[in-house]
């Protein structure tokens, strides 16, 4: 499952407070008439109790003459009728949802409120064709062959002793895991053995891989659609991670699911940045918004713009490559998450981390930071189908466990799929 389109409902106008300082005396105004009518009563031999019904109904108002004194004791106003996301006009930017990702812990991970189920309309994503998705599945395998021979290889005639965990530890440090993940993963799988009394080498092996889709499925999130319009995905990452080429795969993606696209050409340092994405744009039959030299913010300041008028779907803005340790480019990074924010309410509604899975703890280095610095609500981890050995993913659930949205195992557009823990775990241990 791939795809949410939600829409909200339009808040219905609260009733306004009735001012406190009238209240007293609308009060004596009331008392004074019902006396009044009282006297008038005994004046003429009329029993109080016979004439004030009458007179009350002529005098007293229609409403209840109790006054309201604040929103939340008035009647709930009826809901306004549900209306499509493209006739909705902008939310407001409330203190709450201004700027959610600041203040927030290393361990806090929540990326938002939950979403509300009973508003979501769920589309289900087209049909895979079974001869491609064999190939992917076949070069993810391929991609991470390494890591595979080396962890299945000490299940073959093995005994399950100390030996068998201290070569498992190796072979997962190996593979870039790390040593929480490791110590974790082996902790476990030893507690798993004693309890289920497993004494054969296969069934270890098994144990293992259910521990690793435990530890991966928190990872594997569908990318919500419709929620915003547009919705505005900020990409970023270091230099050579693929953000442009994976931008132009995702934007062929996202068609799949009639999604209009807008691209924003906002890597304005690197030579050709701005020609590449075009051409993306045109492979893709998507509007690239482009200048031939300028600030990155104006660029996806307009591209929101343009994208609004146009009513466009998704708009996807491409950024300059940077270390985490170039502060003052971090800086320039976070203006323009402001300047977006300037252009639309609550927007960027994604900011993806591109990844290159080559790097090993490095790109955790870089989860970390990125996540510190723009409140990262996703990833796209790369090029699985070099000398990627894989166990960074495991890392990466296990110290900061942002979504992996989707993993790239080549060039072609259909080699960008989305993450799956369980085909990840088949690969890794064949």
């Amino acid at each position: 499952m791939f795809s949410f389109f939600k829409r909200f409902k339009k808040p219905a106008d609260a009733p306004l407070d009735t001012p406190q300082e009238e209240l007293p005396e609308a009060a004596e105004d009331e008392e004074v008439s019902e006396s009044e009518l009282e006297r008038q009563a005994l004046a003429a031999g009329v029993p109080p109790e016979e004439a004030m019904p009458e007179a009350r109904e002529q005098a007293a108002p229609a409403e209840p003459a109790a006054p309201v004194r604040s929103v939340t004791a008035a009647p709930a106003a009826p809901a306004a009728p549900v209306k499509p996301v493209a006739e909705m006009p902008a939310a407001p930017r409330t203190e709450q949802s201004k700027e959610y990702w600041q203040g927030r812990t290393p361990s806090q991970w929540s990326r938002g409120p939950e979403t509300d189920q009973a508003s979501e309309e769920v589309v289900p994503p087209p049909e895979p064709d079974p001869v491609a998705k064999k190939s992917w599945l076949s070069r993810l395998r391929h991609g991470l062959s390494k890591t595979s021979s080396n962890l299945t290889g000490i299940f073959v005639s093995a005994k399950i002793d100390d030996d068998l965990y201290e070569e498992l530890e190796t072979a997962l440090l190996m593979s870039d895991a790390g040593v929480d993940a490791t110590e974790f993963l082996l902790e476990s799988l030893r507690e798993k053995v004693r309890s289920d009394r497993l004494t054969d080498a296969s069934q270890v092996k098994a144990a293992l891989r259910e521990l690793l889709v435990d530890l991966l499925r928190p990872l594997e999130k569908s990318l919500m659609l419709g929620r915003a319009q547009p919705l505005v995905m900020m990409i970023a990452g270091v230099n050579g991670v693929g953000k442009t080429t994976s931008i132009g795969k995702l934007a062929q993606h996202l068609q799949r699911f009639n999604q209009s696209v807008l691209l924003a050409a906002g890597d304005t340092f690197r030579a050709a940045a701005r020609e590449q994405l075009t051409v993306w744009g045109e492979r893709n039959n998507v509007t690239v918004i482009a200048q031939e030299s300028g600030d990155a913010a104006a660029v996806i300041f307009d591209a929101v713009g343009a994208a609004r008028a146009r009513k466009i779907d998704v708009m996807m803005a491409d950024t300059a490559g940077r270390l985490p340790t170039q502060l003052h480019l971090m800086e320039e990074l976070r203006k323009v998450r402001r300047v977006i924010a300037k252009a639309m309410p609550d927007a960027p509604h994604e900011v993806l981390l591109v990844i290159d899975a080559n790097t090993g703890q490095n790109a955790l280095a870089q989860v970390k930071a990125f996540d510190d610095a723009l409140g990262l609500t996703g990833l796209i981890v790369t090029k699985l189908d070099g000398t990627a050995k894989g166990g960074i993913i495991a890392a990466i659930a296990r110290q900061r466990p942002v979504p992996v949205y989707f993993i790239g195992v080549g060039e072609k557009v259909e080699d960008l799929q989305p993450f799956s823990a369980e085909e990840f775990a088949d690969a890794l241990l064949g």
